[in-house]
């Protein structure tokens, strides 16, 4: 099985659809891990921190983490008939969709960072005491 994603006979949308899909898998995978780190930094929180307002934010934030993961999803589903495109206005709507889902991922990706950065600096003053 070859380990190469494009090549020299694919046109340039093919290849463009070819990158896209690649990084949305990217996106839908770190999503499934957040998900999973989310869980276990909402049973360290119950265990070690009883910080209600950190529950909170946490909870907030795993609801919003699998609403993310849905939009990815249905984009995913949507992105298909981005093959289909035979004009430069149709590969601009794509485009475009794609560049809103990045922003959309990484503006998720830095308050989770931000959150988790609050988890761990507390941990740490709990075990300072």
């Amino acid at each position: 099985m070859s380990t190469r994603l494009f090549y020299e006979h694919e046109s340039d949308s093919r290849i463009m659809f070819k990158k896209d899909k690649k990084e949305l898998e990217g996106w839908t995978e770190s999503l499934e891990y957040i998900n999973q780190e989310l869980d276990f930094l909402i049973d360290i929180e119950n265990l070690m921190l009883n910080d209600a307002n950190l529950y909170t934010q946490l909870l907030a934030m795993r609801r919003e983490n699998t609403l993310k993961s849905g939009a990815m999803y249905r984009y995913e589903t949507a992105m298909r008939n981005a093959k289909e495109c035979d004009d430069m206005a149709c590969d601009a709507f794509y485009l475009n969709n794609h560049e809103k889902h990045r922003n959309l991922y990484l503006e998720h990706l830095r308050n989770y960072r931000a959150l988790k950065g609050k988890v761990l600096s507390k941990i740490l003053l709990n075990a300072k005491r």
